[in-house]
């Protein structure tokens, strides 16, 4: 069994939990409590604080914080919560992932994520599989993500704000609405239009996309106000990814949906 490589300067505690062939680097931190899975590589001065559990084959980049307290005023030092990452994501430098701030909370990542440096996830957030968080973006507490989003660089994401599966946020963007599947959103909650390349780049075929393309227009372009666009639409058939962006509309929004300008 390959033993973990720490460099003589790191911290790690005699609690924590180190899978095979992981790699610590120079005056990094690992907390009692935090695990690491097989082949994970934490970098200089990077944190990982307890009680983290971060599957394998994660890559935890130069000052990387995981697992800091929540950026709440009301938040208990003494709450027992976590962050819980899959398996294969990238934390780029100075990355901040705080732990939830509810007890027996967690914030969550999936599988294959990149966040780029300097980006941020706050408390009680949930990351999906295979996104991109783009240098200095902002992911306020209890923002949802789905799978396969890009949140520009810059971008400001409100809190309770919900993210679709493959939309897009243009960088310096501002989003304290949700962004449904599928959607391009830029500026201060705009939408503007279908993320056409990203559908082809996920294999959606040409059908299927023209379903999303005939369930965005009977919402967006219709004439008619969302409860009615989706009144209409139930008595429609539609493939399962049109039928998906149908349902994140339908589900109760706790700030409202952005809409095209």
């Amino acid at each position: 069994m390959p033993k973990p490589a720490i460099h003589p300067s790191a911290i790690v505690s005699d609690d924590a939990q180190l899978g095979e062939s992981v790699s610590v680097g120079p005056l990094a931190i690992i907390e009692a409590g935090a695990i690491l899975g097989d082949r994970c590589t934490v970098g200089p001065h990077a944190q990982i604080l307890a009680p983290s559990r971060i599957g394998p084959d994660n890559r935890i980049g130069a000052g990387a914080i995981i697992g800091g307290d929540p950026q709440d005023l009301s938040f208990d030092p003494l709450t027992d919560s976590t962050v819980v990452m899959g398996e294969g994501n990238t934390i780029r430098e100075y990355v901040t992932i705080h732990r939830s701030s509810r007890p027996g909370g967690a914030t969550t990542l999936g599988n294959g994520n990149f966040l780029m440096a300097v980006s941020h996830v706050g408390h009680d957030t949930h990351v999906g599989d295979d996104c991109v968080i783009a240098n200095n973006a902002m992911l306020a507490g209890h923002v949802t993500i789905g799978n396969r989003v890009f949140v520009g660089g810059g971008s400001a994401i409100h809190q309770f704000i919900r993210l679709g599966d493959l939309c897009i946020t243009q960088g310096n963007s501002a989003m304290s609405r949700d962004v449904p599947p599928f959607c391009v959103a830029a500026q201060l909650n705009r939408l503007v239009g279908l993320n056409v390349i990203g559908l082809r780049r996920a294999g959606f075929d040409d059908p299927t996309r023209a379903d999303i393309k005939r369930a965005y227009d009977l919402v967006y372009r219709s004439n008619r106000n969302l409860s009615q666009a989706l009144e209409s639409a139930a008595s429609l058939s539609w493939t399962s990814p049109a039928a998906a962006f149908l349902e994140f509309l339908g589900k109760k929004a706790k700030k409202g949906v952005c809409f095209p300008k």
